[in-house]
């Protein structure tokens, strides 16, 4: 599977992993895209906006709640844990597209949220953030200060937290490898995160079972999933 490229991966000190939506669909959880992306007939990336949100709070937090125990109850996959073994032999840093945490249930330690997390609340008016694990009575939730609560994720036409995009423009331009997994790329700024590294004349592998924006531009591309191609990559650094 790596056999291409297995002498250049040996050399690796430094590995970014961006992953999507792909690698947590394998722990069960529904992608926006395609046929899970609807629920309840209505289509989930009209949902995750907020225009959505303020015309019609209930409803959104109603998805949202749906999504929290979803997400609560999900493990971890072989991708995921992968990822978390390969800290034994090498740097890795995860620029994540993801909201559920599942890279840190995982064991991973160096985990950028470039969305926000689906676990962490924040008011819509005053400076109250929290994580919350526990279901809410109301829906939707109001602050103390009596404002309406959102999850602290970043919707559709919003912009990624600055300082957390800037961390991984850094983590991108140092890395000697990146691995684009479970993404389509399509959703920016983060599907530029490739272009950073390739500057670094970083290696750039794709694990995704389709074809993607910059399949083209990738080192090797492998169409397959997280769970079943990131174990074997852990097998080169244990052969070092």
């Amino acid at each position: 599977m790596f056999d291409s490229i297995k002498d250049q991966i040996r050399d690796v000190k430094k590995i970014v992993f961006v992953t999507g939506a792909g690698i947590s669909q394998e722990s069960g959880i529904p992608t926006f895209r395609g046929k899970d992306g609807l629920w309840r007939n209505y289509n989930a990336m009209k949902l995750a906006t907020i225009n959505a949100f303020y015309d019609n709070p209930k409803l959104v937090w109603e998805w949202y709640n749906e999504r929290r125990k979803n997400i609560f109850s999900a493990h971890p996959n072989e991708g995921h844990k992968a990822i978390a073994d390969l800290e034994k032999y090498v740097d890795v840093v995860i620029l994540t597209q993801n909201i559920d945490g599942l890279h840190q249930k995982a064991g991973s330690t160096q985990v950028l949220e470039l969305h926000g997390s689906i676990i962490k609340i924040k008011c819509t008016v005053c400076d109250f953030k929290d994580e919350i694990m526990t279901d809410f009575s109301d829906s939707p939730p109001l602050c103390k200060c009596g404002n309406i609560l959102r999850p602290d994720v970043v919707w559709f036409g919003e912009s990624l937290p600055q300082d957390v995009w800037q961390e991984a423009i850094i983590h991108a331009n140092q890395c000697d490898l990146m691995v684009i997994a479970g993404t389509s790329l399509v959703v920016s700024p983060a599907n530029t995160l490739p272009i950073y590294a390739k500057q670094n004349n970083a290696l750039l592998i794709e694990v995704n079972p389709e074809d993607t924006e910059m399949s083209l531009e990738m080192d090797l591309a492998i169409r397959n999933t997280s769970a079943n191609t990131l174990p074997k990559l852990i097998s080169l650094f244990r052969e070092n």
